[in-house]
């Protein structure tokens, strides 16, 4: 009996294109952002140097630096992804929208053929649906939260309320339920959206019947750098019950 490779269909997995993602040290979603991504996408992972101290301003702003996030992106070029993601809300909203824009450039310049982070996703995200006033959740303390706010007022998109969970470590331990009673309570009618905010936050499952029950879009850090990301290469998000997901203008790759 002999064996032809010709007669066996390709699996998706050699006919791959890829997307380099830069996350924060402690990330610890990688198997999240694989869920929005298609079976023909491998995702190519890289992390920051650690940093000894807790999830504050201090953290988010050493995260920022533009020099060591321009290195990063050079190691994750060699499998020659089509795109490199900066994935980390605070590192990427801290330093306000020109420090988004700086991290942006710091990684076209080392040679990402496309750039996005987080916070750059989180706004074309909105812009997509149109939203200008959001409800948002973070699981910072007060002075990383306001950073956010401040960050989505210089778009022109309005908070109209918040609430933080002042966690200084260990934000990937934070279960749904937590997550759904910090929804509940800061949902209002004026808001066109909820954010959650970190991508150490892990959202996948509730995001659905989350938009289900408040009757509005739910956007979470990991789904606004995936769909982004994935969006400008050609590629749609899998989680087609999500409304971030749903929308049009997706050219296939």
């Amino acid at each position: 009996m002999t064996f032809d490779p010709a007669a066996v269909a390709r699996p998706a997995l050699l006919t791959q294109h890829g997307v380099g993602v830069v996350a924060p040290f402690d990330f610890a979603l990688d198997r999240e952002l694989w869920r929005w991504t298609p079976d023909d996408v491998s995702l190519f992972m890289t992390r920051l140097p650690y940093v000894p101290v807790p999830v504050t301003v201090e953290m988010a702003t050493a995260l920022s630096d533009e020099s060591i996030v321009r290195q990063a992106t050079r190691d994750v070029l060699a499998p020659e992804p089509l795109g490199v993601v900066y994935a980390c809300a605070s590192g990427s909203f801290i330093g306000g929208a020109a420090g988004e824009r700086t991290l942006t450039a710091a990684m076209t310049d080392a040679g990402a053929p496309a750039a996005t982070t987080t916070s750059g996703a989180l706004i074309a995200s909105l812009a997509l649906l149109g939203v200008r006033r959001v409800a948002v959740v973070t699981p910072y303390i007060d002075a990383v939260t306001d950073r956010l706010v401040s960050f989505l007022g210089e778009h022109g998109v309005g908070v109209v309320s918040k609430v933080g969970l002042g966690l200084l470590s260990h934000i990937w331990k934070v279960g749904y339920e937590e997550i759904v009673q910090a929804v509940s309570a800061v949902d209002r009618p004026d808001a066109e959206a909820v954010f959650i905010s970190c991508t150490n936050v892990p959202t996948y499952d509730i995001i659905a019947p989350l938009e289900r029950m408040l009757g509005k879009p739910v956007l979470t850090a990991n789904q606004v750098t995936m769909c982004t990301a994935l969006r400008r290469m050609g590629w749609r998000a899998a989680g087609a019950d999500q409304c971030l997901v749903r929308q049009p203008g997706v050219t296939a790759a």
